[in-house]
């Protein structure tokens, strides 16, 4: 039965009247041109559904740098900016504009790093990426990103959720509520963090916002319990855990058949989901099962906590059927307010914990046939300034602002032309020139390649049909194979 059916049935005649709206004939012929996702299952909500049209991938897997890495030392090199390095910004790139922490008339900050060119392409990479180096053509550079925040979490907000404020369901919980789980011993969309630390949009970047909960990211650990509080209590067996769920779910049955309330529904299957993950996830999360050289190609360490590790885990998830799996790596917020975020030494230490284990789960993808129907993210939320950070100009250590102009995003997998450098920045790296691609707009790519209308992926609430681009958003067809 439909959701909203169920809602229906018990509603009295003022709420039917107040929520007329979405029955005019605007909104009929709206779902009549297919405007709404297939109907949810109320028995299993997570079932598998069918996209809009034949998807190009399965699965995503995002890697979200949090607090912006530092492009113009990573993708984006910028010579004139080098030879102009010391100088002051010109008044006209900087007029007008607001910055987090830099405010007058800041110093250009040339890069300190070697660039070099890679690939069939030339595409240009830092010596603190050794192992993006050798997957150039394999990866899809775009260094024509744009957002219109430069504060971490309404950034991250806008990035995950489509909106700067809180409230939105995240892009992981739109996928699923699409398309439901592949495994049903799993959850459909799961999360992982590295460097100890959330990002700063909390679990508003997974979490489901008006969308039925059962649609949230899983927080998983790669240290401990996988799960927290999904194990039995002390005292509780197997079966007596079985029968107390059997005895809440004729309670939440009759509650549901009474009210009619959608998360009720939800609630009987997320017990029904944790009970079956009692026994599957400690497996799936069992890093030790892997062979040597696999921990060894990734720099894993089993009953460790970490983000090699975790690319790890992201891979197994993936072959084990999750739908969304979205890996969250603390401390890319290069200020240069202290050594560790300096881009010279802070950088090397930083990239060189991160860039091996994504170059292995990229190749490991492709040794196991699995990259060519998954798609791979790597990014943050907004790039850094081409000059000094403000409230370091005078001291010894190398740091730059949050930008939200231009930074960049790199893309692998099915779907995406590999080996392709997409997009420009000016001279000296302050604004996109050329093939601008906004957040919206890669939010609509990657619902496109799993077979998604981005306009038509959408949800009833308060009066309105709400989808995760809002109404903005373009495929960035350009990219696409």
């Amino acid at each position: 039965m439909n959701l909203d059916h169920l809602q229906l049935q018990h509603r009295t005649r003022r709420q039917f009247l107040r929520g007329v709206g979405q029955f005019s004939l605007g909104a009929i012929a709206l779902r009549a041109l297919g405007a709404a996702p297939a109907a949810v299952d109320t028995a299993n909500p997570l079932a598998v559904r069918p996209p809009h049209y034949p998807a190009r991938v399965k699965r995503v897997i995002y890697l979200h740098m949090s607090g912006g890495p530092p492009h113009l030392d990573l993708f984006d090199y910028k010579p004139e900016l080098v030879k102009r390095d010391g100088q002051l910004a010109p008044d006209d790139f900087i007029k007008g504009r607001r910055f987090a922490f830099t405010s007058g008339t800041p110093t250009l900050l040339g890069t300190r790093r070697t660039f070099s060119q890679h690939g069939s392409a030339g595409i240009w990479m830092s010596d603190a990426v050794p192992h993006f180096q050798g997957l150039a053509d394999d990866l899809c550079v775009i260094k024509s990103m744009h957002t219109d925040q430069f504060n971490h979490t309404p950034a991250e907000l806008l990035l995950f959720t489509g909106s700067p404020r809180g409230g939105r369901p995240s892009l992981g919980s739109w996928v699923t509520y699409g398309l439901g789980s592949e495994n049903e011993n799993l959850p459909g969309f799961v999360v992982l963090i590295s460097s100890g630390t959330q990002p700063s949009a909390g679990q508003s970047a997974w979490g489901t916002g008006f969308l039925p909960s059962v649609f949230q990211g899983v927080q998983c650990r790669s240290k401990g319990d996988p799960v927290l509080y999904v194990s039995d209590p002390p005292g509780m067996s197997r079966t007596l855990r079985r029968q107390t769920l059997d005895a809440l779910r004729t309670l939440n049955e009759q509650q549901a058949k009474e009210f009619g309330h959608p998360e009720t529904l939800t609630r009987i299957a997320q017990y029904e989901l944790a009970f079956r993950m009692q026994a599957s996830v400690p497996e799936v999360m069992d890093i030790s099962r892997e062979p040597r050289e696999v921990l060894e190609a990734y720099g894993a360490s089993p009953g460790e906590a970490s983000f090699a590790n975790n690319c790890l885990l992201g891979r197994r998830l993936l072959e084990k059927g999750v739908r969304f799996v979205q890996l969250f790596d603390w401390g890319w917020d290069f200020h240069g307010t202290r050594p560790m975020e300096d881009i010279r030494e802070g950088l090397t230490r930083k990239m060189a914990r991160t860039d091996k284990p994504v170059a292995a789960l990229i190749r490991d993808l492709k040794a196991r046939g699995l990259l060519d129907d998954t798609l791979v993210v790597w990014g943050g939320e907004f790039g850094r300034t081409p000059f000094r950070e403000g409230r370091t100009a005078a001291s010894d250590v190398l740091g730059r602002d949050h930008f939200p102009d231009a930074f960049t995003v790199l893309l692998a997998g099915g779907g995406v032309k590999r080996g392709l450098c997409y997009g420009e920045t000016d001279e000296l790296g302050f604004s996109v020139t050329r093939d601008k691609v906004h957040v919206h707009d890669l939010q609509a790519t990657i619902l496109h390649l799993l077979g998604f209308d981005h306009e038509r992926l959408t949800h009833r609430f308060q009066g309105r049909d709400f989808r995760l681009t809002d109404v903005h958003g373009r495929v960035v067809h350009d990219i696409l194979t």
